[in-house]
């Protein structure tokens, strides 16, 4: 049977099209992945609304977690780090202990696993690269540096119609142009752009470790659910180097 080393859950936006197949193609032999939608209204992945759909995620999240705990898996991960921003750092772990409590499984999020991933590479010092407008993006510099890191660059995508039009290629130039030599990291932000696929290449042309946050989603969900996280070729985080 699928899953017979371990079984994961994630809670999507309902438009995002592009973390799905990235999950699976992350998953290693024996285990499964399984989705559940967010429930919000109105135009998936544009920059407009995206507060009113983001709260409306957070205010129905039972209702998915809900279904998916049915399956039983060892962790579900909220797949949406806008969310974490909104929600910021003590909202997610109230929210995280509450849901845990619920459910009797374990909860995370994409964004509380790009914290974890930041420990586990020892590193602080973030460039920082979104496809969101604005006052997104200053919300996810003030949330990582609630939790003690310092973003010492950002930069935003242009010209972005919908985020989950983006492209790997787009992700891959946001990523070098977000890099300055200060940054021992770069962080790409968001599951609706696709990213997995540029993260070996990223490392390779910028001499430093490239994580974005299906990348580390995948790889917390793993530790949590005691599989150990050794996939090559989306990075080091992720290659267990």
């Amino acid at each position: 049977m699928d899953g017979w080393r371990a079984r994961l859950g994630f809670l999507l936006p309902p438009g995002n099209p592009n973390v799905e197949p990235e999950l699976i193609a992350m998953a290693p032999k024996g285990v499964s992945v399984h989705f559940g939608r967010m429930i919000a209204r109105g135009v998936p992945g544009a920059h407009d609304g995206q507060d009113a759909r983001t709260r409306c995620q957070l205010d129905h999240i039972d209702e998915p977690t809900e279904m998916l705990a049915h399956l039983r898996p060892q962790v579900i991960a909220m797949a949406h780090t806008a969310s974490s921003y909104m929600l910021g750092r003590e909202g997610e772990i109230a929210l995280t202990a509450r849901l845990e409590k619920q459910y009797d499984i374990r909860f995370t999020s994409a964004f509380v696993s790009v914290v974890a991933a930041m420990e586990e590479l020892g590193v602080k010092k973030i460039a920082l690269g979104t496809p969101y407008a604005e006052a997104q993006t200053l919300a996810g510099k003030a949330t990582l540096e609630s939790y003690g890191l310092k973003v010492v660059n950002y930069h935003r995508l242009e010209n972005v119609r919908n985020i989950y039009e983006e492209t790997p290629a787009r992700a891959y130039a946001l990523a070098k142009a977000a890099n300055t030599p200060e940054a021992e990291v770069v962080f790409l932000s968001g599951v609706g752009m696709p990213t997995v696929e540029v993260l070996d290449a990223l490392e390779k042309d910028l001499g430093k470790p490239v994580i974005s946050s299906v990348a580390a989603m995948m790889w917390n969900c793993l530790r949590i659910a005691g599989v150990q996280p050794v996939i090559p070729g989306y990075g080091r985080l992720l290659a267990g180097e």
